[in-house]
């Protein structure tokens, strides 16, 4: 809990020339403002405390305290040190509209794709508004590995982020180096004025955006396979993104990611990730289901963080069914409107 506290002295009333009544001189406020600490992206708890508000009299001062709850609502990286699956969505379309529809549906994340989708910072800005009035979190996947991106993508306070084609320890060391301050990162400093410290009012942000800040891998190369168990001992890393396709696509079977080699080349680099959790518990795995690998085939081999779609997969799927069910009707109708004329003929044929 925070508390604001507000002193207020009100001055003597006086009399006015104009109107013979009495009315009340401007009053002396003298504000006393304790900090108080909010995070960036988390929706607030809808349970509001009184304010206390007391009449007084003239020439008596009182204070008036309100307090703001604490934010109830839970980060993904405290939600996967509890143990849970979490399920998301990944948004290429980058439309607002799409993102809210995501969260009220219930997906626990969306990854917002700057890497495929169309979109930059400036487009995943809205996304990220949306998402948060949903209170759902936001992860933002950028197109490169690059301390310049991930400045631009962590300044506007998402939960996570997520870097591609992380190949060995070294990059993932270095990515994470762009996800934390000076001295033990590289991440330029604008602390006071971005949307992640809610624009300088938290002041705690310094303090806890290492905790509330999940930091992911992409490994989807063989080479990222070969070094997989060092990419996932690097400090900092939190979770470890499989990429089934890309992995097919290294390994010559950029038609074929459902192949039995890249099945198991998958499943061997998800073992000693998940290895790593048994002994150190301070990373998680996470995949994108494929329709011959679904999201049930990935939580039953130790997944905790799921993605099952995409925005652009979904809308495709429902406009091509749509269509589909549509010509079906217009074959349909037209083999009605045949039998019916049909009969009508020799209905003619035999009244005649």
């Amino acid at each position: 809990m925070a508390n604001t506290t507000f002193t207020l002295t009100p001055s003597k009333p006086t009399l006015s020339p104009l109107t013979k009544s009495n009315s009340l001189a401007p009053s002396n406020l003298n504000f006393k403002l304790i900090s108080f600490s909010s995070s960036t992206h988390m929706a607030m708890s809808s349970r509001k405390d009184p304010t206390l508000l007391k009449s007084f009299p003239d020439d008596t001062a009182i204070t008036i305290t309100t307090t703001t709850p604490t934010p109830s609502y839970r980060n993904l990286k405290s939600r996967l040190r509890s143990n849970e699956t979490l399920y998301g969505l990944f948004l290429l379309t980058f439309s607002p509209t799409l993102a809210e529809i995501a969260a009220l549906s219930g997906y626990d994340f969306v990854v917002i794709d700057m890497e495929h989708g169309h979109g930059s910072i400036s487009d995943a800005l809205p996304c990220i508004h949306a998402l948060a009035a949903a209170n759902t979190a936001a992860i933002l996947r950028v197109p490169e590995t690059t301390a310049a991106w991930a400045k631009k993508a962590l300044d506007l306070g998402p939960q996570g982020i997520m870097f591609p084609m992380i190949e060995s320890g070294k990059s993932a060391s270095k990515a994470v180096s762009y996800c934390r301050f000076p001295p033990s990162g590289v991440r330029g400093s604008a602390h006071p004025i971005v949307r992640a410290s809610s624009y300088g009012i938290d002041e705690g942000y310094l303090n806890n955006y290492l905790d509330e800040l999940l930091v992911m891998v992409q490994v989807e190369s063989e080479e990222g396979v070969k070094n997989v168990e060092k990419i996932a001992a690097v400090d900092g890393v939190d979770c470890v993104q499989m990429g089934p396709l890309d992995l097919s696509a290294s390994m010559g079977y950029l038609w074929d990611p459902g192949n039995k080699k890249v099945r198991e080349t998958l499943m061997e680099a998800e073992r000693k990730v998940l290895k790593r959790k048994s002994e150190k518990d301070d990373v998680f795995l996470s995949g994108f289901a494929l329709p011959f690998d679904g999201p049930k085939d990935l939580r039953s081999r130790g997944y905790h963080m799921v993605s099952g779609a995409t925005d652009v997969g979904l809308f495709r799927s429902a406009a091509v069914e749509d269509v589909r069910r549509f010509k079906e009707s217009l074959v349909e109708d037209g083999e009605d409107s045949d039998r019916e004329e049909l009969g009508k003929d020799d209905e003619k044929y035999w009244s005649e």
